[in-house]
């Protein structure tokens, strides 16, 4: 690959560089050249969009209430901030969508820093919004695409506690 003078002098100063074209970005790290294809980032966004969405049809009909979609603290997000049907829990739930659990189960996902995150962010969540009743960690796993009819859904309550993963 002939690589613009540019790059090159930035692979000899920090022996990192990308480049990016109309449908890949390519990725040099020292000399070995990677390539990642956008329009499978944008189809991953999609599916993890349409599974946020399927989650919030899915809380709606069990009597949550939602109170956020997407709450940004910094870099750190949180998927769905919703009450119990009793209004007397705030739930934070991660969502997590895939097209098959053929490698993975969805949840698995959840991992320790993503633990710590959600728990940095709803921390902050409570502290700005001044909550004081009690609140939860849930995961909600969706599996299917919106071409495969309904979608198989889990709902794993309490399913994680952000203070043991410090």
């Amino acid at each position: 690959m002939n690589w613009p003078k540019f790059f090159q002098y930035l692979s000899l100063k920090n022996n990192f560089f990308f480049r990016q074209s109309d449908s890949f970005i390519y990725f040099c790290i020292g000399n070995t050249v990677s390539t990642l294809n956008l329009d499978d980032m944008a189809e991953h966004n999609d599916l993890g969009n349409w599974g946020e969405e399927m989650a919030v049809e899915y809380l709606h009909r069990r009597g949550y209430t939602i109170r956020e979609t997407d709450w940004r603290y910094g870099h750190r997000d949180i998927d769905i901030i919703a009450l119990t049907e009793d209004m007397r829990t705030l739930v934070f739930i991660e969502v997590k969508t895939r097209s098959s659990c053929l490698f993975e189960r969805p949840e698995d996902a959840v991992d320790r820093k993503k633990i710590r995150s959600i728990g940095y962010a709803a921390n902050a969540y409570v502290k700005q919004n001044q909550i004081t009743m009690e609140t939860r960690f849930d995961i909600l796993t969706i599996v299917g695409s919106k071409d495969e009819g309904i979608p198989q859904i889990e709902h794993l309550e309490d399913a994680f506690n952000p203070m043991l993963a410090f």
